[in-house]
């Protein structure tokens, strides 16, 4: 399972380094893995996450 997040505006790096790392511990915290993260010219991120389906796993 793919899920994929914008960041919204953020015009300063320090501003969108915090607002991806925020939101990549929380998908962490949800069983999603960060698979890449693209800055837009907008000023927008898109992270793209992925949940590993538990038969997988062998769960």
């Amino acid at each position: 399972m793919y899920k994929t997040v914008i960041i919204k505006y953020s015009p300063k790096a320090k501003e969108m380094a915090l607002k991806i790392e925020e939101t990549a511990n929380q998908m962490e915290h949800d069983g999603f893995e960060l698979i890449t993260c693209s800055i837009m010219p907008s000023a927008k991120g898109i992270l793209v996450f992925r949940k590993q389906d538990e038969t997988m796993l062998g769960k």
